[in-house]
């Protein structure tokens, strides 16, 4: 299985399955949102046209749902530590500017309820991301070192994710509200190129032997960062729902 060789690959993530979070968080439905309630049998799939029909106006955004446009989806930074294994590289990437993510095909949801856990699956034909970043350490026991613009182009792309909840009671209000605990991701890509501008000072000869070498071997490198990646989305992405839960009663977001 292969997986993206970047940090803003997963960052896509907080458009798309971000998404959950906010589609029933706010008390003023839009005519465009197919509501959907609790009790209903077919609760998966009606949540799933939910989204599909949500999904044209993510471009530009949905300021009844406080959905910042995603196209791009912009993020200030991203910092990366890695220092086991083949790879052993400190890289910060800011100013990330992410396309494709709205083209994403949202392949089946299932929610339970009983455990507040919810597992998706989609599919993205293709991401293409830029940044500016910085980067020094060894990859596979050769050096590298550089301070430029990154570029990374993925194709077919398998997403698989699982969101954790738990329900509490609001001291406030004293409602019931949802809060997610953890947050779970899985990313098969179909192939990755990526191109670091600058490399080495501008040592041309260096740098186009380093992107080479990186393209040939983007799934040895992705496998070695993939866990601190995940770190940092999971943490992303339960920051931004939960500042959207804890908002609305479960009530609201998710009516009986």
């Amino acid at each position: 299985m292969g997986h993206g060789g970047s940090p803003r690959f997963w960052l896509f993530s907080l458009c798309a399955l971000g998404l959950l979070a906010e589609v029933f968080s706010t008390p003023e439905i839009p005519t465009f949102l197919k509501v959907c309630r609790r009790n209903d049998p077919n609760l998966n799939e009606c949540i799933k046209r939910s989204v599909e029909g949500l999904r044209p106006y993510l471009k530009t955004g949905i300021a009844q749902l406080h959905i910042p446009p995603c196209e791009p989806l912009h993020v200030p930074q991203i910092e990366i530590s890695q220092e086991a294994g083949p790879v052993s590289v400190k890289s910060t990437y800011t100013n990330i500017r992410v396309l494709g993510g709205t083209d994403f095909v949202l392949k089946s949801v299932k929610i339970d309820q009983d455990k507040d856990r919810i597992r998706l699956k989609l599919y993205i034909p293709r991401l293409e991301m830029t940044s500016n970043y910085t980067m020094e350490g060894r990859i596979l026991m050769l050096p590298i070192t550089g301070k430029g613009t990154a570029h990374g182009n993925y194709t077919d792309i398998d997403v698989v994710s699982t969101v954790q909840g738990e329900r509490y009671q609001d001291r406030k209000t004293e409602k019931s509200h949802f809060r997610v605990t953890d947050f779970y991701v899985d990313f098969d890509v179909g192939h990755a190129s990526v191109h670091l501008d600058n490399l080495f000072n501008g040592d041309e000869t260096l740098a186009d032997a380093m992107n080479l070498f990186l393209n040939d071997n983007w799934k040895t490198v992705a496998a070695e960062i993939k866990p601190a990646l995940e770190d940092t989305v999971s943490s992303l992405f339960k920051n931004f729902s939960n500042k959207i839960y804890s908002k609305y009663p479960l009530d609201t977001l998710l009516p009986p």
